[in-house]
């Protein structure tokens, strides 16, 4: 079974098209179908249409969220749902061919749990294109995960990587970034873009100002994620011997000139220096503080979100002891 999740937010006018495409496919190439769309609080007619979706085609599945909650949320809940060894997903604007699907199959078969669009050709203005180019080099160069566009919303995943990914925010766009750093393999396949015909985007140019967020925040959690105190901790120790080196300095230069007869005294007190090293003091130490607390919080963290991924299993179940 192949399941194709689909966030919705105000696509009334696309989803009867999209939904006979992915019918088209499906009936073309033998597939097992189940479509879920999630709508993500829309505010015109995309759940009436997805209701009679739904009543027309065993196949088709529908949420409603009682609000607007987020892309990441919507393919959240999409993912739970998903009954398919294999789930796809891909927007609901139409610009994401379904054609395309039989392209991303033959990928995963390829040994891959995860293949991710590239919209080789992007019917989008320039002002989307270029911003995104820029993010996913600097995606590449940060995670080692580089691929053309990981803002493509069309992927395909295999049922296991779903299961030891866990999406909130903003982070939907991070999943092969985050799949690769449990150990899963990542490629991608250059897809089809077609230009909008309803509606509108619904992303601005606050978009990339929050990736860039949410790229630090991924670059923190897949590189340090279960050993937090390692760049707090050494960001911490850094800056608070640093202090301490620099008020050990002032409190030499203030005994000197104290001993040795001759010298003008030093007034610590008219020494801003003091004030610095003192911040840096402090400032080292919460540093520190906080990594402590994370550590704390890696340690008694929900057991069943593990710091290592099984890729196999060899010479039976488990023997009770």
């Amino acid at each position: 079974m192949l399941s194709i999740v689909i966030p919705v937010y105000n696509e009334a006018e696309s989803l009867r098209a999209l939904c006979g495409e992915l019918s088209e496919v499906a009936a073309a190439r033998g597939y097992d179908l189940d479509v879920i769309f999630v709508d993500d609080g829309s505010t015109d007619a995309s759940w009436e249409v997805i209701r009679a979706l739904a009543a027309a085609d065993p196949r088709v599945r529908g949420l409603r969220f009682r609000r607007n909650f987020g892309k990441a949320a919507a393919l959240s809940a999409g993912f739970a749902e998903a009954a398919g060894e294999l789930v796809m997903t891909l927007d609901a604007d139409l610009q994401d061919d379904p054609h395309e699907i039989p392209h991303f199959l033959a990928k995963i078969e390829e040994d891959l749990d995860v293949v991710s669009g590239w919209k080789k050709v992007r019917h989008d203005p320039w002002h989307k294109v270029l911003p995104s180019r820029v993010f996913n080099r600097m995606v590449g160069a940060m995670t080692g995960v580089r691929l053309h566009d990981h803002n493509c919303g069309m992927k395909c995943f295999r049922r296991e990587v779903l299961g030891e990914i866990r999406l909130y925010g903003e982070l939907h766009r991070f999943v092969p970034v985050l799949a690769a750093a449990r150990g899963f393999r990542v490629g991608e396949v250059a897809i089809q873009h077609r230009p909008r015909q309803f509606g509108r985007s619904k992303y601005g140019m606050a978009r990339f100002l929050k990736g860039f967020l949410d790229l630090l925040t991924v670059k923190f959690l897949t590189g340090f994620g279960q050993r937090p105190q390692h760049v707090l901790g050494t960001i911490g120790l850094s800056l608070f011997l640093l202090g301490a080196v620099w008020l050990s300095y002032l409190t030499g230069e203030w005994v000197v000139t104290r001993l040795v007869a001759g010298l003008e005294p030093v007034h610590l007190q008219q020494r801003p220096a003091v004030i610095y090293s003192a911040a840096l003091l402090l400032l080292g130490g919460q540093f520190m503080s906080v990594g402590f607390l994370a550590e704390l919080l890696i340690a008694y963290h929900d057991p069943m979100i593990h710091s290592y991924s099984i890729s196999d299993r060899a010479g039976g179940a488990k023997r009770d002891v």
